[in-house]
């Protein structure tokens, strides 16, 4: 009997304070109508990028015998989507659990987060990065910044990048295994105000972009939220281009909601005020077919 509401595994670390990983996840995707199910990679104090001295508890040892028993009672999910690793052992659970939980109706979505401005995480290594490789080749779909996409590939990182050689990227991508790419945070060389969303359908050759406005702050998390308004969007039926509209729309009201008000960056947008529009529908679109 199918479920009446879907169903996600969300392999992700739970950052207690700065709305970001499954802090920012599992509010979106429950409002949008999906079950999260939260399977833990690590618990931190706050979201790294932002906060010093943060507490960081591995939770590796643990994640077998998690994994296990959601064996042993037979769950079964219409999305595995993976995220933050804290080590590369981490990688190599989650390889056994797609391996265990994929199914053919089901899909797996990688953002492979390793970092972000040209730069790694301070938690990531060369090793996690090779490791990630192998992860995504098993996925669907991935989800890098224009900065794991470049470690991805082995590549330098630029900050003007052509539409062709971006095209280029994707296709690369593409190759290591996943259908479709997605590559976000993409700098626009023609024009500095703007950051583009950059997606490939392997299956049916088709580039999209998405162009939106540059605003000059930085928050974390959005890329959590990001690829959670796209996975809910693709599981409530929703067309790729559309999935990427909803996504890229939500994040900039999200950023424009926050910016106008006075408090500290590093808690994150204010998901609380913008949760609301994720049940709307999209009245405009600006996504282009390359």
């Amino acid at each position: 009997m199918e479920n009446p509401v879907k169903k996600v595994a969300a392999i992700h670390d739970l950052a207690g304070f700065g709305r970001a990983s499954l802090t920012a996840i599992i509010p979106i995707l429950s409002n949008m109508g999906i079950q999260v199910c939260p399977f833990p990679t690590a618990v931190l104090s706050s979201n790294t990028g932002f906060f010093k001295d943060f507490t960081f508890v591995d939770l590796t040892d643990t994640m077998e015998d998690y994994m296990n028993h959601w064996k042993k009672i037979n769950m079964e999910f219409d999305c595995i989507y993976s995220g933050f690793v804290g080590s590369a052992k981490q990688v190599d659970i989650i390889l056994n659990f797609i391996e265990n939980f994929k199914s053919k109706s089901n899909i797996v979505v990688v953002d492979p987060v390793m970092g972000d401005d040209g730069k790694l995480y301070p938690t990531i290594d060369s090793n996690i990065v090779e490791k990630m490789k192998l992860l995504v080749s098993k996925a669907n779909i991935i989800t890098p910044n224009f900065t794991e996409a470049t470690y991805l590939l082995g590549k330098k990182y630029t900050k003007s990048i052509k539409e062709d050689e971006i095209k280029e990227i994707l296709v690369e991508l593409s190759n290591l295994g996943p259908n479709i790419v997605i590559i976000t945070s993409v700098p626009d060389a023609l024009t500095p105000e703007n950051v583009n969303v950059y997606a490939y359908d392997k299956e049916n050759n088709n580039f999209w972009n998405v162009k939106c406005e540059h605003i000059p702050v930085e928050f974390p998390g959005t890329g959590d939220a990001f690829t959670s308004v796209l996975i809910g969007s693709l599981l409530n039926g929703d067309s790729l281009p559309i999935a990427l509209d909803r996504s890229v729309q939500f994040i900039l009201m999200g950023i424009k909601e926050s910016y106008g008000f006075s408090y500290p960056r590093r808690e994150g947008i204010l998901l609380e005020k913008v949760l609301g529009t994720l049940k709307m529908p999209i009245m405009s679109s600006n996504y282009k077919l390359l």
